[in-house]
């Protein structure tokens, strides 16, 4: 066969792997649903507040796991989806109301997060939290392939109750930078704020650009309403425009983070190479990008001037001709006392990652408890079936597990015992094998349930 036909098959083949077919859902219907979840009122936005809530717990403690939940719970995605949709088919009265709901969850989020932030003892900024402060280039990249997948999704019957809208949810991350900002605001942290807003901006500018672009471009959606031609160039000049203006930022931010991080990588390579010695030890190093320096803290034997000279006269190999090394050595004066502080910084840190550790491991512990109590349970059975059966010949099967009691406002774990007779036993016979069972198991608050059948 002819590779031009081979090449043209093979094409063919491809486009209707990427076909939706009957997977496609009704374009009514899609966009009935997209409606539908614009309004934020009632149930809705309790829920919204909820979930701010649970977001700034979760960077308040720095849990990731707390704020994935959050976002899962959150319904901010809606009226974001609705703008998109509403500028691609040209509906504009879901674009209205897109936007007004926009602008009331954006208003309870910020405030509900100043609230929990200005209320709460924790007012130090974890690593979750700094996260959503300096958005990137990658970050608008992240909200194009999100709002592309959220259209596609939602134009599919399988994909749409799948696990696609929640992945988009976590991908996103709305809730976090609304939570930042009200962090920014509570601690009168302008700068802060203000990243994590340009952050949100980002996502909802791209979410909505791509959804507009999946509907018009891959989904086909029929518009609504006529517009004529030069009304039409002038709303996509004007979505162009606004994608421009707001990704401009961002490519800056990542460039001087691209470059912040290639200086650390030249910098690690200049101390790797250049400051090994056997009897002296590099105890750790700082680098500052903005003032083009770095500090390098070492014990064991002093370096003198010549061998740090020397080590200075190769950093133009490592393509830091302008930057400016200091070498900590913990000499008298005041290098001991800059030494000291270093060293007492790293211990710091140090103290701060065992009291993580220490924190884990107590947790591992309560978790390995727990799990010990369900396998002895599990394995509990067995043994006592074979025992039962000499005592009380019609016993058929006992089951054990764990389980919780509730009483009033009190609460406890317990061992729960199913024991099934063939036929029936008499009350003071369930009596005394109940008491039996609690002396075998050790356990006075053993549960004993009976249950009579008959083969």
């Amino acid at each position: 066969m002819h590779p031009e036909t081979n090449f043209a098959n093979m094409i063919e083949r491809i486009k209707e792997l990427l076909l939706f077919g009957e997977d496609s859902a009704d374009e009514k219907e899609v966009i009935e649903v997209i409606k539908n979840g614009v309004t934020f009122r009632g149930a809705k936005l309790w829920i919204l507040v909820i979930a701010v809530f649970v977001a700034s717990l979760g960077l308040n403690t720095n849990s990731a796991a707390v704020i994935i939940g959050a976002m899962l719970i959150s319904p901010l995605m809606g009226p974001i989806i609705g703008m998109g949709l509403g500028v691609g088919i040209y509906d504009f009265d879901l674009l209205r109301r897109s936007w007004r709901n926009y602008i009331i969850a954006t208003i309870f989020s910020v405030l509900t997060a100043t609230v929990y932030f200005l209320i709460t003892p924790l007012a130090e900024a974890q690593s979750e939290l700094l996260a959503r402060t300096s958005p990137t280039i990658y970050d608008v990249f992240i909200a194009i392939c999100g709002g592309l997948a959220g259209i596609i999704a939602l134009s599919s019957r399988s994909q749409r109750t799948g696990n696609a809208i929640p992945g988009v949810a976590i991908a996103t991350a709305l809730m976090p930078p609304l939570c930042t900002v009200g962090f920014g605001i509570a601690t009168a942290n302008w700068s802060y704020a203000a990243g994590a807003l340009y952050l949100f901006l980002i996502n909802t500018i791209f979410i909505a650009g791509s959804t507009f672009v999946g509907a018009v471009f891959i989904m086909k959606f029929k518009k609504t309403a006529f517009i004529d031609p030069n009304r039409e160039k002038s709303v996509k000049r004007m979505i162009i425009s606004v994608a421009l203006v707001t990704i401009i930022p961002s490519v800056l931010l990542t460039i001087g983070m691209v470059r912040e991080n290639y200086f650390e990588q030249r910098v690690n390579r200049f101390i790797q190479h250049e400051l090994h010695f056997p009897m002296t030890q590099v105890v750790s190093h700082r680098s500052d990008f903005d003032s083009h320096s770095f500090s390098v803290v070492l014990i064991g034997n002093e370096l003198d001037s010549t061998t740090i000279q020397i080590a200075r006269a190769r950093l133009p190999f490592y393509k830091l001709d302008d930057v400016d090394m200091q070498v900590i050595q913990g000499k008298n004066g005041s290098e001991s006392d800059e030494f000291r502080e270093l060293l007492l910084a790293d211990s710091k840190e140090l103290h701060q990652a065992e009291g993580i550790i220490a924190q884990q491991q107590v947790r591992i512990g309560e978790l390995e408890t727990d799990l010990k109590s369900f396998t002895d349970a599990m394995q509990l059975a067995p043994q006592l079936l074979r025992e039962l059966k000499v005592l009380y010949p019609t016993v058929m099967s006992i089951t054990a597990a764990r389980g919780s009691s509730a009483a009033e406002a009190e609460m406890k774990e317990v061992t729960i015992a199913l024991v099934v007779v063939d036929g029936s036993m008499q009350y003071d016979e369930q009596e005394r094998l109940t008491l039996w069972l609690k002396q075998r198991t050790n356990d006075p608050d053993l549960h004993v349930i009976y249950e009579s059948v008959s083969l």
